[in-house]
């Protein structure tokens, strides 16, 4: 029987393969499997981050049930290709929405069937397999291969003409690329780009836009790039953020909330959407002062300061635990002082006046805090950290609801809220805590 060309609508069976032969090669996949992974990725290291990425496990399937078919239809021709086909087109539409060309999933499957050749090879000595039986196996298994990369052509027109072909989904489509979490080779991001008609920039600045928000797209410059289809729809400036620039985007965003991240290269393009994503959040609620475009790079003390709010209230609980047995009101005034304090250097009569107490009070209180700090504040480091847990602390602060009657939560009686406080008046007692 002469092996025929197969296709996935009117597939035949693998050759004139014995069925038998199908025991034989069933113990050599797991094996077989792992060695064609290696190869590939060796081959395409792009490859080696889909194979440790969120999709990895989709991916091994794909890979297994490939294999896996072939075998079975050895052992049974009328076997069903159903998940094999359905994977394989998956494999296809992948690359599309990748912004990838099929020529490194094609090259995977010359790879892999270039392995499963060696393979049988070893096992045809093995078992001392005709010459005639090993040229009917590699027509089978090239043919085999045929298939697969016509199923996955199948979903990668599909997925094409999903996307359409307009200049801004093909940039969309690098957008995402860019910002896929995963290391790209830059070579990879040109071959997109140059389809995009888009230079490639070594540096670039993220943009994160408010989602009830939409800045037109005749307004903003022909080479920003855009995703106003993600939940939360961001931009892409290429190249140094000049003044210049920065004026225009301004311009164009105007009506917007929105945020500018810090310019990176291009491989930390994430990192800068992050940021402006953080700024954004943090103009939001209320901690920065901005106009509608708030600057990242104006902003970077309360980006890091409030990175991690956990951890801030771990610190928090940490180095202001001495002032934990004090009332809410007490503790709040103490807090105030030694921020004050500490951040200032400044004489009693300095803290008091922007305090608005009486000296005398800040004296007191400074007593007060060093009995209950004791050497802690007299430490470098520590002081350093009880500074950082108050400027944290005070940030939040004023990022707190107006309305709200609990405007401070401190760490250092694990997160309870502490009373609205008024500017004191000088007519307290000058030992007032």
């Amino acid at each position: 029987m002469t092996v025929m060309r197969q296709t996935p609508e009117n597939a035949e069976p693998p050759g004139p393969i014995p069925r038998e032969f199908a025991a034989v090669m069933r113990p050599e996949l797991p094996s077989l499997l792992k060695e064609m992974a290696a190869e590939i990725v060796t081959a395409i290291p792009e490859y080696g981050h889909l194979l440790e990425g969120p999709n990895a496990r989709v991916i091994k399937i794909g890979i297994e049930q490939s294999i896996a078919t072939f075998v079975d239809r050895v052992a049974a021709p009328t076997a069903t290709t159903a998940l094999r086909d359905d994977l394989c087109r998956r494999f296809g539409r992948f690359e599309a929405y990748e912004g990838r060309s099929l020529d490194n999933l094609q090259a995977a499957y010359r790879i892999g069937c270039q392995v499963a050749l060696r393979r049988v090879r070893t096992v045809g000595r093995r078992y001392s397999l005709s010459a005639s039986f090993m040229l009917t196996f590699a027509d089978a298994l090239f043919a085999y291969m045929g298939d697969l990369a016509e199923l996955s052509r199948e979903g990668y027109v599909q997925a094409l003409a999903e996307l359409g072909e307009e200049p801004d989904n093909r940039r969309r489509r690098l957008l995402r690329r860019i910002l896929g979490g995963t290391a790209v080779a830059r070579s990879a991001l040109a071959e997109l780009a140059e389809h995009s008609a888009w230079p490639l920039p070594d540096e670039v600045t993220l943009v994160a836009i408010a989602p009830d928000t939409r800045p037109p797209r005749a307004a903003l410059d022909k080479d920003i790039l855009l995703d106003f289809a993600d939940p939360e729809p961001h931009l892409l400036v290429p190249g140094p953020f000049t003044e210049e620039r920065r004026r225009s985007l301004t311009a164009a965003l105007a009506g917007c909330r929105a945020a500018v991240g810090l310019t990176t290269s291009i491989s930390e393009a994430a990192d800068s959407l992050r940021w402006a994503r953080h700024t954004l959040a943090l103009a939001d609620s209320g901690v920065i002062d901005e106009a509608e475009v708030a600057m990242c790079e104006d902003h970077l003390l309360p980006l890091w300061l409030l990175g991690d709010p956990a951890l801030v209230n771990q610190i928090a609980r940490k180095y202001l635990g001495p002032l934990v047995g004090l009332t809410a009101a007490q503790r709040a005034r103490l807090i105030d002082t030694l921020r004050i304090w500490l951040t200032t250097r400044g004489t009693a009569a300095q803290v008091a006046d922007q305090l608005g107490v009486h000296p005398q009070t800040v004296r007191y209180r400074i007593r007060i805090l060093d009995r209950a700090f004791g050497d802690q504040l007299a430490d470098a480091d520590h002081r350093f950290a009880t500074e950082i847990a108050l400027r944290a602390l005070h940030l939040r602060e004023h990022g707190e609801s107006a309305d709200s009657p609990a405007l401070t939560r401190t760490a250092a009686d694990g997160g309870a809220r502490q009373e609205h406080r008024r500017p004191p008046s000088r007519s307290r007692s000058a030992y007032e805590v």
